[in-house]
């Protein structure tokens, strides 16, 4: 059976997708710089053979926004014969100074059969991500304004790529993944709270501030003004809204935030 590569596969996605295929008996191999099946490191070449080795679908994932890693990567896979590549790229990607953008093209230029997921805010990140601890401690900070967007729950990012994976059905597809409906953070947040019975409240504050307290926790400076900026374009209400990528994909309705809410253990 063909052998699927799960790049970042100790990450959010990565490794719910993988949880799925091997409840499938699906061949599965995850890639990541720690705690996964194999050893591997964008930045460092000599981790890519032995990850592609038997390869024939992969999902690929460029964890810190550096682009100029990843096409050199999908060219590799092809080389190797990867048959099915499926993207996690992000809304911005359509413009061309996004670091995805590149990314994109190399994928629809590969030769394989290819799905570019593009999914809105994780609603784990609330959970997964240094928000957990900022939480917890009462107060999370972030430049969001009363900007509301329909997060997205990471299950159902993972049932998509386990179907784009699967299947040449969604070969070709560039599907925008969200939840039904937008909220802004701070409504989002009194809904954790309430839930958890505990004292939480959303703080707004400049980007200037943000990208400040980033780099200091040693976000890269480039990829803290590249969240900065998509901060920025959620307070203006540039937020894309409801996508129907989930349900195109799956045929149903994509998850609520309050079902990922319900399922919040502290």
């Amino acid at each position: 059976m063909d052998m699927h590569l799960i790049l970042a596969g100790t990450g959010k996605t990565g490794r719910r997708i993988a949880q799925r295929l091997r409840a499938g008996d699906v061949p599965t191999r995850t890639a990541a710089r720690g705690g996964a099946d194999a050893g591997f490191d964008l930045s460092d070449p000599g981790t890519w053979e032995p990850a592609l080795a038997g390869v024939t679908a992969a999902y690929l994932v460029e964890p810190d926004l550096r682009a100029v890693r990843l096409p050199g990567f999908v060219t590799a896979a092809a080389a190797h014969g990867v048959r099915r590549l499926v993207l996690l790229s992000a809304p911005g990607a359509v413009h061309p100074q996004h670091p995805l953008f590149a990314v994109e093209a190399a994928v629809r230029a590969s030769g394989a059969a290819w799905t570019v997921l593009r999914p809105g805010w994780f609603a784990q990140n609330f959970t997964e991500t240094g928000w957990r601890e900022q939480l917890l401690a009462g107060e999370l900070a972030l430049p969001a304004g009363d900007g509301r967007t329909p997060f997205v729950d990471a299950e159902d990012i993972a049932d998509v790529a386990v179907a784009a994976l699967s299947t040449d059905r969604l070969a070709g597809a560039v599907l925008g993944l969200t939840g039904p409906r937008a909220l802004s953070f701070g409504a989002a947040v009194s809904q954790i709270a309430a839930a958890a019975g505990r004292s939480m409240r959303f703080v707004d504050v400049d980007a200037e501030t943000y990208v400040a307290r980033e780099v200091a926790a040693g976000t890269a400076p480039a990829v803290a003004r590249i969240m900065a900026g998509v901060f920025t374009a959620l307070r203006e209400g540039r937020d894309a809204g409801p996508q129907d990528g989930v349900e195109r994909a799956l045929g149903r309705q994509p998850r609520e935030f309050a079902q990922y809410v319900a399922g919040i253990r502290w």
